[in-house]
């Protein structure tokens, strides 16, 4: 595994598409507030069926095995909306000749939750990873405690898919994950491009979470490479700071700051817990 800081400016934000195999496709129309503006020669998008709908903001149903909380009501978010620095970090892993980019993302895609670091928890549609779909997201961050979020799937089709963050996430921001040939083997990749989506998460990430972070999806893409048959599946990591510059007229995002709510939810679980226990007892007493 590999990491590269880069230089303190490599590119406008403007000149980061969701991948580069994507870069060519614009978003459609419904998803501009999203998506940072693309060259107005490209006029439409590759494939509309598989851009997710415009949505104001997230509906979600109750999911087993997750909280479900800081989600429903939440606004979409993208680097322009973020606070921190903005770096783009990519994570690739040769698959090998005997896979096909089509393959080695419908398993990615069917079996999303699966490939995913012990003690996390991805809660999607039971139809797999499809263009508007809300999941929602227990992630571990210590302390026994666990950060209850959520993502919204942009974009999905045979070759990749995106997910994008909502208010309150650790980051603003998306991830895209593809495949595609290169000569005679296929690559699959993560790509994320993302800001610190508010003060206290850029202090987090700075102290460790960048680190945390890479940690993450490279154990998650080396467990889909042990899934597609790899004997030793190895990760390179690249992170690039795309901008230094934090956006300070975002620090008010700390109000929806889903890893303070999660804290202050667990603390308060036995509060809320022991007052409907009474409730209970007094609405059966004076019944």
């Amino acid at each position: 595994m590999t990491e590269t800081a880069g230089p303190d400016k490599v590119a406008t934000a403007d000149q980061i598409g969701l991948s580069a195999r994507e870069a060519a496709a614009p978003p459609p129309p419904d998803a501009a507030q999203a998506i940072p503006p693309h060259d107005a020669a490209q006029a439409a998008p590759r494939d509309a069926a598989s851009w997710a709908r415009k949505v104001d903001r997230l509906e979600v149903g109750h999911r087993a095995g997750v909280r479900g909380t800081n989600v429903a009501g939440r606004r979409l978010t993208g680097p322009v909306q973020g606070f921190g620095k903005m770096w783009q970090k990519t994570y690739r892993m040769d698959a090998g000749s005997q896979v096909t980019p089509e393959e080695a993302i419908a398993t990615w895609r069917e079996h999303f939750p699966e490939f995913w670091p012990k003690g996390n928890r991805f809660a999607g549609a039971l139809t797999g990873i499809n263009p508007g779909d809300v999941a929602l997201l227990d992630l571990s961050i210590g302390g026994g405690v666990k950060l209850s979020t959520g993502v919204f799937v942009l974009y999905a089709d045979a070759e990749s898919f995106t997910l994008m963050t909502p208010q309150g996430h650790m980051f603003a921001g998306w991830i895209t994950f593809s495949a595609e040939r290169e000569g005679d083997t296929t690559t699959v990749q993560a790509q994320v491009l993302m800001r610190a989506n508010d003060p206290l998460y850029e202090i987090a990430m700075t102290l460790g979470g960048h680190r945390k972070e890479d940690k993450f999806w490279a154990a998650t893409l080396t467990a889909l490479g042990r899934r597609l048959g790899l004997p030793d599946p190895r990760v390179e990591t690249r992170s690039t700071c795309v901008d230094s510059k934090r956006q300070w007229r975002h620090s008010r995002n700390v109000w929806h700051n889903s890893m303070v709510r999660s804290v202050l939810q667990m603390i308060s679980a036995p509060v809320v817990g022991l007052s409907r226990l009474v409730r209970g007892m007094n609405s059966r007493t004076n019944g």
